[in-house]
């Protein structure tokens, strides 16, 4: 399980990062452009500890680029709306926005593991998320409040991300393992920083919060959109094609 619970952690950073690394080169403007591919590295950065963690963990042989590179789709344990497509750039931010809200209460939780390597890589991190945090609520601010156009594509895309937020608090088994042995996180306690956090941000955005209603599930199990396939076809190609090759 505690394998598993490192997973969790690391797929999302990693799986995030990559999403933000589409953005290379194609930013709205050059300062964008080169902030959001730095919080990329950032994400793929926590990744590669965690992997690394992972890995000595597990006892199996296999490496951070096994773990990141070499596993299927079913293997993964990411939330869904990490994975979700880039979009507009309104959808990237709002979806950014969504997870930096989470991850950075999640990481505050985590520091206080018993767990001493994912305290460690959670206070590291924690400087990293606060960073991201304050970029990702500015520009929700800024595009939330800003011209008719920019406010409409924004509403349209927390209306279309909202139904994957409800499983950043569902709690998967591995979850529930780590809470109750002391080593991860109350989810219900991260819930409330993150309600609290949305409401205040959509507020000054002028955004409307959608209504809580069914919410997309799966992730943590193994069960992902189409939209990680293809992601991975791109991630993966050239460690399965050329095999042997390091970060």
């Amino acid at each position: 399980m505690q394998l598993e619970y490192t997973l969790q952690i690391a797929d999302n950073a990693l799986i995030l990062g990559h999403r933000l690394s589409e953005w290379c080169g194609h930013g709205p403007i050059l300062e964008q452009d080169i902030a959001i591919t730095n919080i990329a590295l950032d994400l793929i950065g926590q990744a590669r500890s965690l992997y690394q963690y992972a890995a000595e963990v597990e006892g199996k042989g296999r490496t951070e680029d096994d773990l990141a590179y070499l596993r299927i789709g079913t293997q993964f344990r990411n939330t869904l709306l990490v994975e979700q497509p880039k979009g507009n750039f309104g959808t990237t931010i709002v979806r950014q926005f969504l997870f930096d809200a989470f991850h950075f209460a999640f990481y505050q939780e985590l520091c206080n593991s018993k767990d001493e390597t994912l305290a460690a890589v959670a206070k590291k991190s924690l400087k990293e998320v606060t960073y991201h945090l304050r970029f990702s609520s500015e520009w929700v601010i800024r595009l939330g409040d800003g011209t008719a156009e920019s406010h409409e594509k924004m509403q349209t895309a927390l209306n279309d991300l909202w139904a994957y937020t409800g499983e950043l608090f569902k709690a998967s088994d591995a979850d529930q393992w780590a809470l109750e042995n002391g080593i991860g996180v109350d989810l219900e306690v991260v819930k409330k920083f993150w309600e609290e956090k949305v409401s205040e941000i959509l507020k000054m955005a002028t955004l409307e919060q959608p209504a809580d209603g069914w919410m997309q599930t799966g992730g943590k199990q193994g069960r992902h959109t189409e939209h990680l396939g293809y992601i991975l076809a791109e991630m993966q190609y050239l460690q399965r094609a050329y095999p042997g090759q390091e970060w």
